[in-house]
C-alpha cells in the first residue's frame, strides 16, 4: 500500500501536494464555484449520515469475538454509505469511489471520493463521542473540497482548496505557538493489527514528543486531532503509517488553515507516505526534530 519516499529530504517550507491543491480546485471544467456549490451540498450529505449514525449510538455493545464486532462496524459503514453514495455521486458523476477506507497510496488519475463513513466508528460502538462522517473529493491526487461532521458537538468543518477552512462557517486559523515545549500534540492508530516494526516506531515516537512537548495526546480517529490542529486548539498531529481517509480531510483542513503538512521528516506529504506530519508553522521544524531522534 504505502511506499516510503524515495530521495533527500526537502526543507519543510517546500510546497507539497496539499499546497498544490489550490490550483487542482479551478483545473476541472467546472471550476471554483462549481467545487464551492458542491462542497456545501456534500457538508449536508455527512450532516444527515451523521444524523442517521446517531440515532445508533448510545448503548455499548460488547462483542465476543472479533468477527462480531467487524460486522458491527459494517452495519455502520452500510447505513451511513446508503446515504453518501447516492448523495455524492450525483454531485459528481464521473467521480470515482475508493471502496476500501483503510487503503493507503497513490489513486489513479482523476477524481474520486474518498469517504470514511463512520470515522472512528470503534469508539461509535463503546459508547465514546469522538467519531465522524467524511467525505473528501480528490482531484489527481490532490484533496480540492472536504466535510466532516462531529454529531457529538453538531460541528461541520469544511475547507476548499484556495477557500479556506471553516468551522460552521467560520474561518479557521492554525495556532501561533512558536515553542514545541509549550505544545499541545497527537498521534493516532492508524489501524489495527498494524506492522510491529511501525508499532515500535510510534512508541519510540511518543517517549520524544513526552520529553519535548507540553501535553502528548494518542486516540483515534485521526481526523479529530486534525479538526483541532486546524482550529489552533493544538499545535501538531503525527502518523506513521495511515489510510487515506484518515488524513486527506485533516491535511486539507489544516492546510488552508494557515498550517504545513510533511512527512515526519519534513518532506513533502502524499497518499504514498510512510509518515504524516501536520503542524502550525512555529512548531513544525521543531517536531520534525522530535520526530528524527
Amino acid at each position: 500500500m504505502s511506499e516510503t519516499p524515495t530521495g533527500p529530504a526537502v526543507p519543510t517550507g517546500s510546497a507539497t501536494p496539499v499546497d498544490a491543491a489550490a490550483s487542482a480546485a479551478s483545473a476541472g471544467p467546472s471550476g471554483f464555484a462549481a467545487d464551492a456549490e458542491v462542497l456545501a451540498r456534500t457538508a449536508d450529505a455527512v450532516r444527515d449520515a451523521a444524523s442517521a449514525l446517531r440515532e445508533r449510538f448510545g448503548d455499548v455493545v460488547h462483542h465476543e469475538t472479533r468477527e462480531e464486532l467487524m460486522r458491527a462496524l459494517a452495519v455502520n459503514d452500510e447505513l451511513a454509505l446508503g446515504i453518501l453514495r447516492p448523495r455524492l455521486t450525483q454531485l459528481r458523476p464521473e467521480a470515482r469511489w475508493v471502496e476500501e477506507e483503510l487503503e493507503g497510496g497513490a489513486l489513479p488519475p482523476g477524481e474520486w471520493w474518498v469517504v470514511d463513513p463512520a470515522e472512528g466508528n470503534v469508539n461509535h460502538l463503546h459508547g465514546l463521542p469522538e467519531w465522524a462522517v467524511t467525505a473528501t473529493l480528490v482531484r489527481d491526487n490532490v484533496p480540492v473540497l472536504t466535510a466532516v461532521h462531529l454529531p457529538s458537538t453538531g460541528e461541520t468543518y469544511t475547507a476548499l482548496a484556495g477557500g479556506g477552512a471553516r468551522l460552521d462557517g467560520r474561518p479557521l486559523h492554525v495556532s501561533p505557538t512558536t515553542d514545541l515545549g509549550m505544545g499541545l500534540v497527537a498521534t493516532s492508530q492508524a489501524r489495527p493489527d498494524e506492522d510491529e516494526k511501525v508499532v515500535r516506531r510510534v512508541g519510540a515516537s511518543i517517549t520524544s514528543m513526552l520529553l519535548d512537548a507540553l501535553v502528548v495526546r494518542t486516540a483515534v480517529p485521526a481526523t479529530l486531532h486534525l479538526l483541532h490542529v486546524a482550529a489552533g486548539r493544538m499545535d501538531a498531529f503525527w502518523q506513521f503509517s495511515g489510510a487515506r481517509a484518515d488524513l486527506l480531510p485533516g491535511a486539507l483542513l489544516v492546510t488552508e488553515a494557515g498550517g504545513r503538512v510533511s512527512d515526519a521528516e519534513g518532506r513533502p506529504w502524499s497518499p504514498r507516505s510512510d509518515s504524516f506530519l501536520a503542524a502550525a508553522p512555529g512548531v513544525h521544524a521543531a517536531a520534525v526534530a522530535t520526530l528524527a531522534r
